[in-house]
């Protein structure tokens, strides 16, 4: 009685398998991509452009005189604080104003930025069919 190897272990049919397997995926992707869908990009209008421009250009004004007048506080609060040095309760009490009006601006700024993102209109892409590839009939 002569015992014979399944079909499953064949060097070749094993070797055949893996390239099936490998090759899957990319032939699914060039086939996907195919699929006749193509997305459109619509350019923006110059006017819409301008808009956009102006609008980041105000929030970058914004922010930077943001923060500017944070360092202006900042300034005055470390003068404030010279005369007090020797007062715990005094200083505590000035760290306690800074760290509140930190968080105020750090607020003020992040709703600026927010509001900024909640207006911006941003170019919408559209997929669109392609047409059928037209056949010769002849």
């Amino acid at each position: 009685m002569t015992i014979t190897r399944p079909a499953w272990h064949s060097p070749l049919i094993r070797m055949l398998l893996a390239g099936v397997l490998t090759l899957a995926p990319l032939g699914a992707a060039c086939a996907w991509q195919q699929s006749g869908t193509q997305p459109v990009i619509r350019p923006v209008p110059p006017s819409v452009r301008f808009q956009q421009d102006a609008q980041q250009q105000q929030v970058r004004d914004e922010l930077q005189k943001s923060q500017l007048q944070q360092q202006l506080r900042q300034s005055v609060s470390d003068n404030a604080k010279r005369p007090s040095a020797n007062d715990a309760r005094a200083r505590r009490q000035l760290d306690q104003a800074d760290q509140a009006q930190r968080d105020r601006d750090r607020a003020q700024q992040q709703d600026l930025l927010d509001r900024e993102r909640a207006a911006a209109d941003l170019p919408r892409v559209v997929p669109q069919a392609l047409p059928a590839p037209k056949q010769n009939g002849g």
